[in-house]
């Protein structure tokens, strides 16, 4: 039979490697894999302008009513995956990285001081959009495709969400449309 404290000190000694944040960030490292391929392997069918909105406007909606809590309903297999994209959230205010679902470890640091290869402010440029444009609005950058080393034009249409006190940008980007393709389109 063992003895009390050794059963205790193994034990103590399995609980100090083990902690919740370890956890949780092993937990959407994998929901990142998961939406990593759903990304990829809906890459063929080329995201319309509409389809973009209307994704951005669903999700804009769910956290309006759930707050973060609908923050896991934009991970891994989600339908706010889609034609080679996805839907992202950061704070209006701060430029926070509040989701990410391809890139987790983006959360919870700001993002005022990415910009593009031709030196945009791509988070402040949509907060601007935003403040600018009734809460909603297309910003287009210059951005390397995933792999690409050189920059393409991309375009995101990103849209104000409001819960709890908090200004959320609800955001969608996607690969070789251009602003004026959208504008023809009447994607708003």
């Amino acid at each position: 039979m063992r003895r009390p404290t050794l059963v205790l000190a193994t034990l103590c000694c399995a609980l100090s490697t083990w902690s919740p944040l370890a956890a949780a960030e092993a937990d959407l490292a994998e929901l990142a894999k998961v939406a990593t391929a759903k990304c990829e392997a809906t890459a063929k069918d080329k995201p319309t302008p509409q389809l973009i909105v209307a994704k951005v406007k669903e999700a804009a909606a769910l956290i309006e009513k759930e707050g973060e809590a609908a923050f896991p309903k934009l991970r891994g297999d989600s339908p706010f995956i889609f034609g080679g994209t996805y839907v992202w959230v950061h704070d209006l205010d701060t430029n926070v990285m509040y989701m990410h679902p391809i890139k987790p470890k983006m959360e919870g640091k700001p993002q005022a001081g990415i910009s593009d290869v031709k030196g945009k402010p791509i988070f402040i440029e949509m907060g601007r959009i935003i403040n600018e444009q009734g809460g909603a609005g297309w910003v287009d950058y210059v951005w390397p495709k995933p792999g690409q080393k050189e920059g393409s034009i991309k375009v995101s249409y990103v849209k104000l969400a409001k819960h709890g006190g908090k200004n959320y940008v609800v955001g969608c980007g996607a690969y070789d449309i251009t602003l004026e393709e959208i504008e023809k389109s009447g994607a708003k």
